[in-house]
C-alpha cells in the first residue's frame, strides 16, 4: 500500500492538473485585477496582491512551463511589481535593439526572479520577433550565424497555429511598457506600435462573426486590445483601460522622441541655445513619467549644448546629475573630463579619466559594456572601447605630468563663471548670483524627485547624496573663482582711481600754468603800450575863464584797467589846439596851473 500511494498520487495529480492550473490562473487574474484597482484608487496593497499573483503563476509554470497564459500573467505580475529588468530578461528576444543572447550577469538581482527568468527562457525559447518582419537579409544572416533546431521547431508549430498574433500580442504590449520604464524609447515605440497593429488585425479578423450590438462605442476600445476570445467577456473593462493606457503611453513616448530629435538637430546645426531649450523641455516636464536612463542621456546632451554656448559651470552640473543617476555612464564621464580639462581643473579631470579607464578595462575583460545588455550607453558601442582605451592611456600620462609640473591649480575661473576678462564688478556679481541660485547644493539634489528610478541598486537617497557631494565640490570651485576674480577687479578699480587722480592733478597743474602764462603775457602787453591819456586844464586870465581840456587816446581795455588799479588820474576838459603846450604840461605834471592861451578872433 505504501508503495502504490506515490503512484496513485501521481496519477491523481496528472488527472487533475488541468483543473489545478485553471484554478491557479483564475486566482492570479483576480489578484492582478485587485492590484490594478488598488493602484488606481491609491489605497495601497497592490504590491501584496501582485506578489500573490506571481507566486500562483510560478506554481503553474512549474507544472506547465510552456503555457502561454501563465507566461502572460507572469509578465504582467512583474510589470505590476515594477520589476522591469525581469520583464526584459524574460522577453529579451523581442527587444529590437537587443541582439545578444542571455548571459549569467544580465539576469535580475533577486535570486528567485533570476532563476525563474533564466529557467523559463531556456525552457520556453520564446519566438523571435523577426517572424513578424520581412527583412530577408537580417534573417539570412541570423540563420547562417546560429542554427537552432528548437527555434525552427517552434517556428513551424507557430505556423500551424491559427491565433498566433492574438496569443502573442501581449508580449509586445507588456515588453513595450517595460522598455519605456527602462529608458529604451525607440524600442518601446516600436513594440507598442507593433502590439497595436496586431491587436487591430486580430480585431478585424474576429469581428467578422460578431453581431451589430458588439460594435457599440463602449465595446470598441475594450475589444481593440484584448485577451483571447474565451476571456473577452470577463476582461472587457480591463482591456479597455489597458488600451487607453497604451495609447497614452505611446503618445508620451513619441513626444519625448520628437523633442529629443529636435534638440539633437539644433545641436548639429550649431544652435546651442535652441538645443538647451528643447532638452530643458524634456527634463523639466511636469506631466508624464520620465525614466532615469532616458533623463541621463538628455542631461549629457544638454551639457554638450551648454558647453557650446560657453556655460561651463552649468554643463559640469548636468554631468554631475547624470553621474549621480548612473555612475557607470561612459558619455557623462567623457563630457565631464573634457569640461574640467577645458577650465584647467586637471586633478579632477585626471580622476574622471582614471574612472573611465577602469570601465574600459572591465568592458574588455567581460566582453560587453557595463550593465545589462538593454541599458543604453548614449550611442557607445563595444567595438569602440578598444580604440578609446588605447587613446586614453597617453592622455592620462600627459595629465599626470602636467599635474606633477604644478599646473593643477591653474584654473581658468573666467571660463568657469562665464565672464570675460576685464569684466566689471556688476557683471561679475550678476554672473555669480545666477550661478549660486541655480547650483546650490541643496537645490541640485531635488532634480531626482521628478524622475522614475528603476535600478534597484540606486535608490533616491543614494542619488541625492552623490548629487549633493558633486554639487558641493562645484560650488566651492565657484566661490574660489568669484573671490579670485573679485580681487582682480578690486585691484583694477584701485588702479583706475589712482590713474584718475593723477590725471586730475596733471590737468589742474596745466590749467594753473596756462593761467600764469596768460597773466604774464597780459602784464607784458600792458607795459609795452605807451601812456596816451593826457588831461589839460585851460585858464583865460583876461576873461577869468578856466578851461580844462582832456584828450584820451585809444587805449587797450586791459591797460585802462591796469591804470585804474594803480590809481592813475582821469583827466577831463575841452579840446585844446596847442598840443605842444599840453604835452609839456603833462610831462611836468602841473595839471592845476593855468595855461596861457592866445585868443584870436575867428571868422565864420
Amino acid at each position: 500500500m505504501a508503495v502504490s500511494s506515490p503512484d496513485r498520487r501521481r496519477n491523481w495529480l496528472r488527472g487533475h492538473r488541468k483543473q489545478i492550473i485553471g484554478d491557479y490562473l483564475a486566482e492570479a487574474r483576480a489578484a492582478l485585477a485587485a492590484a490594478a484597482a488598488a493602484s488606481l484608487d491609491g489605497e495601497g496593497g497592490e504590491h501584496s496582491a501582485a506578489t500573490a499573483a506571481l507566486g500562483l503563476v510560478e506554481a503553474v509554470l512549474e507544472m506547465s512551463p510552456r503555457m502561454e497564459a501563465a507566461l502572460e500573467l507572469r509578465a504582467r505580475s512583474l510589470l505590476a511589481l515594477r520589476r522591469y529588468r525581469a520583464v526584459a530578461d524574460m522577453l529579451r528576444d523581442y527587444i529590437p535593439s537587443c541582439t545578444k543572447p542571455c548571459s549569467a550577469d544580465d539576469t535580475s538581482s533577486s535570486s528567485s526572479s533570476s532563476s525563474s527568468s533564466c529557467s523559463s527562457a531556456s525552457r520556453t525559447d520564446l519566438l523571435s520577433p523577426a517572424r513578424d518582419r520581412s527583412d530577408a537579409a537580417s534573417a539570412a544572416s541570423r540563420f547562417l550565424c546560429c542554427f537552432d533546431i528548437s527555434d525552427l521547431k517552434h517556428r513551424v508549430l507557430a505556423g500551424f497555429s491559427k491565433n498566433t498574433s492574438a496569443d502573442t500580442q501581449w508580449r509586445y504590449l507588456v515588453l513595450g511598457q517595460a522598455c519605456f520604464h527602462l529608458g529604451l524609447m525607440e524600442d518601446a515605440a516600436a513594440l507598442l506600435q507593433t502590439g497595436r497593429r496586431l491587436a487591430s488585425a486580430a480585431f478585424r479578423r474576429e469581428s467578422v462573426c460578431w453581431s451589430e450590438d458588439s460594435f457599440s462605442p463602449s465595446n470598441l476600445t475594450a475589444n481593440a486590445i484584448s485577451a483571447p476570445a474565451s476571456r473577452r467577456a470577463s476582461k472587457s473593462g480591463a482591456a479597455g483601460s489597458e488600451a487607453e493606457s497604451v495609447s497614452q503611453l505611446l503618445a508620451h513616448v513619441k513626444l519625448l522622441l520628437r523633442r529629443r530629435a529636435a534638440a539633437v538637430a539644433a545641436l548639429d546645426a550649431d544652435l546651442p541655445a535652441e538645443a538647451v531649450r528643447h532638452f530643458s523641455k524634456v527634463l523639466d516636464a511636469r506631466r508624464g513619467v520620465l525614466p532615469h536612463p532616458f533623463a541621463t542621456a538628455c542631461l549629457v546632451g544638454r551639457a554638450e549644448a551648454l558647453r557650446s554656448s560657453g556655460r561651463a559651470a552649468d554643463a559640469i552640473a548636468d554631468c554631475n546629475r547624470a553621474l549621480a543617476l548612473d555612475p557607470a555612464f561612459i558619455p557623462a564621464l567623457r563630457s565631464r573630463a573634457d569640461l574640467l580639462e577645458s577650465v584647467g581643473a586637471l586633478s579632477d579631470c585626471l580622476r574622471d579619466l582614471e574612472h573611465l579607464k577602469l570601465l574600459y578595462d572591465a568592458a574588455l575583460r567581460d566582453g560587453k559594456l557595463p550593465g545589462p545588455t538593454w541599458r543604453p550607453q548614449g550611442g557607445v558601442r563595444f567595438s569602440e572601447i578598444a580604440g578609446a582605451h588605447r587613446a586614453l592611456t597617453p592622455r592620462i600620462q600627459q595629465l599626470r605630468g602636467r599635474v606633477a609640473g604644478g599646473e593643477a591649480c591653474s584654473v581658468d575661473y573666467y571660463a568657469l563663471l562665464g565672464v570675460r576678462r576685464g569684466c566689471t564688478r556688476s557683471e561679475l556679481e550678476r554672473a555669480h548670483l545666477l550661478l549660486t541660485l541655480k547650483l546650490r547644493p541643496d537645490r541640485c539634489a531635488s532634480f531626482a524627485e521628478r524622475l522614475e528610478l528603476v535600478d534597484e541598486h540606486r535608490d533616491l537617497e543614494a542619488v541625492r547624496d552623490q548629487a549633493r557631494m558633486s554639487a558641493l565640490s562645484l560650488y566651492r570651485m565657484l566661490q574660489k573663482g568669484y573671490s579670485f576674480i573679485m580681487s582682480v577687479v578690486q585691484d583694477e578699480e584701485a588702479a583706475e582711481r589712482q590713474r584718475a587722480k593723477d590725471a586730475a592733478a596733471a590737468t589742474a597743474a596745466a590749467a594753473a600754468a596756462a593761467a600764469a602764462a596768460a597773466l604774464a603775457r597780459e602784464q607784458e602787453e600792458t607795459a609795452a603800450v605807451p601812456e596816451k591819456a593826457k588831461i589839460s586844464s585851460v585858464s583865460v586870465p583876461s576873461t577869468n575863464v578856466q578851461v580844462q581840456v582832456t584828450q584820451a587816446a585809444a587805449m587797450p581795455t586791459a591797460a585802462m584797467a591796469a591804470a585804474a588799479a594803480m590809481g592813475s588820474p582821469v583827466f577831463q576838459g575841452v579840446f585844446c589846439r596847442d598840443m605842444a603846450v599840453v604835452g609839456t604840461l603833462l610831462s611836468r605834471g602841473g595839471f592845476d596851473r593855468p595855461i596861457p592861451v592866445k585868443c584870436e578872433a575867428m571868422s565864420c
